[in-house]
């Protein structure tokens, strides 16, 4: 690019996406003179999904702004919580999100997966079909223009994943209403219901079942439940008292 340059600071929450030489401060940046400025976030390794705000020179702008010589651009994170408008908060994770992808359902959390990798194309066509948040480490596929709506998922650990997803978009929370396996409605089970998906053990020592609406899969508070509950307790009391 040898066009207009511009003077360019990304919020210190989005700097990790940016190479280490533009990571302090502002960082003078040359232009062609007819790219978008969402077009020139995107160079520096910025997801627009991250994007809440493009400011230029203390004015807010589109993503279709053509940079001038000169300009001074804030590039702000995006702000918490996050509304989505358009359609009712639901997600979209990739095959590497598996684990955060059960226990958003634990938690009631509307979440379809994809449990082999189906490819970018096709997951951004059913974020778009379905009307999904896509939740994704994968930058490449953030950047799609077809998806519905995306964000990043900044950490690799599961519990700082599913803290940073209630945070950013503070979905309403029922836990114990969704099957972890397909996403899938629960609904009360009597013990003959599901009776065959029970060991002699399982049988003698339970009575209260769920079963899931969609793929059948029974559901009680087996030896992992004090486990899950702990999980739903943290997420409770963090968020569900929150404006």
């Amino acid at each position: 690019m040898n066009g207009p340059e511009i003077h360019v600071e990304v919020a210190p929450e989005l700097r990790l996406f940016v190479p280490h030489a533009r990571r302090l401060g502002a960082t003078l940046l040359p232009t062609d003179g007819v790219s978008t400025l969402g077009h020139v976030v995107e160079s520096l390794g910025v997801p627009l999904t991250e994007v809440g705000a493009l400011v230029v020179d203390g004015r807010e702008v589109p993503t279709s702004h053509v940079p001038a010589a000169g300009e001074r651009v804030d590039v702000r994170a995006v702000e918490r919580p996050q509304q989505v408008p358009g359609a009712p908060l639901r997600f979209l994770l990739d095959v590497h999100l598996g684990t955060l992808a059960r226990r958003l359902r634990l938690l009631g959390v509307d979440t379809a997966y994809e449990s082999t990798d189906i490819g970018d194309p096709a997951l951004a066509a059913r974020s778009a079909a379905e009307r999904r948040v896509m939740l994704s480490r994968d930058r490449g596929l953030l950047r799609r223009r077809e998806l519905w709506a995306g964000a990043y998922v900044y950490s690799t650990r599961p519990d700082d994943q599913l803290r940073d997803v209630l945070d950013r978009f503070h979905p309403d929370l029922r836990p114990w209403t969704r099957c972890t396996a397909c996403n899938g409605v629960l609904r009360d089970a009597t013990k003959e219901q599901v009776a065959d998906q029970l060991k002699h053990g399982t049988q003698r020592s339970y009575d209260v079942f769920a079963q899931c609406a969609q793929c059948g899969r029974a559901y009680w508070k087996g030896a992992h439940h004090d486990q899950l509950e702990a999980i739903v307790e943290r997420a409770l009391a963090e968020f569900t008292d929150r404006g």
